[in-house]
């Protein structure tokens, strides 16, 4: 299970199996919030992809804001709109993420 996915359940969302697993794909993923973790960034990025999971948008909490999302729809990532809990789908240490270390940078500040 990832972060994203266990963030997703702890506050009330529901888990959907992809059709197709994506394990070692490199997907652009569109920016449609704001999250510091993606500050400075753009508004797409290509990431590298491990998974055959994802927090659906079926019954999705209202707690929780979607930041990112895939061609697809699908949610790559989200965030807390009250706590300071972030949570993507897929890997910046990847090198299918080149920027990935920019990422984590943000998300540590």
């Amino acid at each position: 299970m990832s972060g994203t996915s266990a963030i997703g359940e702890v506050f009330g969302a529901r888990l959907s199996n992809l059709k197709e697993v994506c394990h070692g794909m490199q997907t652009p993923v569109s920016i449609t919030g704001n999250d510091r973790i993606f500050e400075g960034l753009g508004r797409e990025l290509s990431v590298g992809r491990y998974h055959s999971w994802v927090v659906s948008r079926e019954g999705f909490p209202d707690c929780l804001e979607v930041t990112a999302e895939s061609e697809e729809g699908l949610i790559m990532a989200l965030k807390h709109k009250t706590y300071d809990v972030h949570g993507i789908q897929f890997h910046p240490e990847s090198v299918l993420t080149p920027m990935g270390k920019d990422m984590i940078r943000n998300f540590l500040k």
